[in-house]
């Protein structure tokens, strides 16, 4: 028999038996339906989370941090993250630009409102990459010394601001309050100068031949001094005050790639930090064991960073570049190594959900066994008619093979449209939903060509696994007994 007569011969019975077979489909239809719903929201999630990555550019981003002090490591490992490190990194192979995480405490007036926020330097070139090129309105900076300020998502949920349009062209008021090292010694002078010398006047100074009260008194002396110097430092603050004007709105990215509310150009903001240090106590301490707290106050070089991006060509490979970022004595962190990670749940999580549906689909496989194994009881004597007209066992066979085939085709085909529908529907409801939180939509499914392939096949295949023991049973039938079966 040809392909064709098997077909036609198949969908005739099947016909016939319009009942049973609506139901052995049926059971493939919900079957293939569950696995293409719960795998198309795998799918759509995956998709989510690497139009994320891809639009903001993390597969070409990587961040760079100063080694753990616990971590064990040589003396090239205790390199500060400062500007020369910087400037090194930069020349890595593949990296296209390095700039620092440069943050800093701002007060902010706009209109009637004043609150307190970070700002962050960026250089215009990093303002040209694409985690920073989300601008939902206006512009970014026309150079690195413009009086401009991008705010984010951030600063107008602070503000209380509802219209991003509404910020585009007006003057933003920044001041910051600066400590420098000039201020907290005067502070030392005015404060200690007084107590010092009355201490002096009631001196004896017989006593400081004894080598332990001189060693307590200049200890003493020094504590004061020191814990003067830190309090003037806090205190005795100059504040620098300018106004730049808003030029756009950015969407800012969220996890180790934070923005702050703020975005100001770099040598715009080296007029706020380089007078002074901006309070932070950090900052203090860090400038003591760098040596630079008494350098010159525009001395930048000696300026430690907590962070610095590395902006990577898309074609670059980035271990080699995770490699020479450790030897120069610093660790990193990929966000294309955290990508592979992500994969490697996704993929767990979608054979959790691929065997929640071939549990359905082999349910369905024993209504199809028992459809079959009652089709050849009623068609013996077909069976029987076939066999005596000189079909051998192998045609009787791929006769119900066939048939099942038919019956598990149908039932993927029908079960990939219903599990789309489903999806469509879920869909339409979560962004709704959504929607009403005010959150923003995204799509929670999708539907990929090797999905539809693949339930295609898995229906197929499970059907005519599920019809091969019935098919088998047929070839088998005598012809004589059955011919004598009325």
């Amino acid at each position: 028999m040809k392909f064709r007569d098997l077909i036609e011969i198949s969908a005739g019975n099947l016909r016939r038996m319009k009942l049973r077979a609506f139901l052995t489909i049926s059971g493939v239809v919900i079957a293939i339906a569950a696995f293409v719903a719960m795998l198309s929201f795998g799918a759509g999630m995956q998709k989510n989370v690497t139009e994320q990555f891809d639009e903001l550019g993390l597969f070409s981003t990587m961040q760079v941090y100063p080694q753990r002090e616990n971590e064990d490591h040589d003396t090239l490992a205790n390199r500060a993250l400062d500007n020369s490190a910087v400037a090194l990194l930069a020349q890595i192979d593949g990296v296209r630009l390095a700039y620092p995480y440069d943050d800093f405490p701002v007060t902010v007036q706009f209109a009637d409102t004043t609150l307190s926020c970070d700002a962050q330097a960026l250089p215009l070139a990093a303002a040209s990459t694409r985690m920073f090129s989300r601008i939902e309105t206006g512009r970014s900076f026309k150079s690195d010394s413009a009086l401009e300020v991008i705010v984010t998502r951030n600063f107008l949920r602070d503000a209380k601001i509802e219209e991003p349009d509404s910020l585009i062209g007006k003057p933003l008021i920044l001041s910051v309050k600066v400590s420098s090292v000039d201020s907290a010694l005067m502070y030392v002078v005015r404060k200690s100068g007084r107590e010092t010398f009355g201490r002096l006047k009631n001196l004896n100074f017989d006593s400081l031949q004894q080598q332990d009260f001189l060693q307590r008194l200049v200890t003493e002396e020094a504590s004061r001094a020191m814990g003067s110097f830190v309090e003037g430092f806090m205190t005795a603050r100059e504040t620098l005050i300018d106004t730049l004007t808003i030029v756009g709105v950015l969407d800012a990215a969220r996890g180790r790639s934070r923005t702050e509310p703020l975005l100001i150009p770099v040598a715009t903001a080296r007029r706020f930090t380089s007078s002074g240090f901006t309070g932070d106590p950090t900052a203090l301490f860090s400038a003591f064991s760098s040596g630079t707290l008494f350098s010159a106050p525009d001395n930048q070089n000696g300026r430690g960073y907590s962070r610095v991006t590395l902006d990577l060509d898309p074609s670059a490979a980035y271990q080699p570049i995770k490699d020479s970022v450790k030897a120069l004595g610093f660790r990193s962190f990929s966000y294309a190594e955290e990508f592979d990670e992500i994969l490697v749940v996704f993929r767990y999580f979608n054979m959790a959900l691929s065997a929640i549906g071939l549990i359905a689909l082999l349910t369905a496989a024993l209504g199809i066994v028992n459809t079959m194994v009652m089709s050849i009881i009623e068609r013996r004597r077909e069976i029987g008619i076939l066999k005596s007209l000189g079909a051998d066992e192998k045609e009787i066979k791929l006769l119900f093979l066939v048939e099942s085939g038919v019956i598990g085709s149908v039932g993927a085909i029908a079960g990939i449209f219903v599990g789309w529908l489903i999806t469509r529907i879920a869909s339409l409801v979560a962004q709704a939903i959504m929607a009403n939180e005010g959150v923003d939509t995204i799509e929670l499914f999708d539907l990929p060509i090797w999905l539809i392939v693949t339930a295609y096949l898995f229906g197929l295949i499970v059907s005519l696994v599920a019809g091969y023991y019935p098919a088998s049973r047929a070839a088998r039938v005598d012809p004589v007994e059955a011919l004598r079966t009325d």
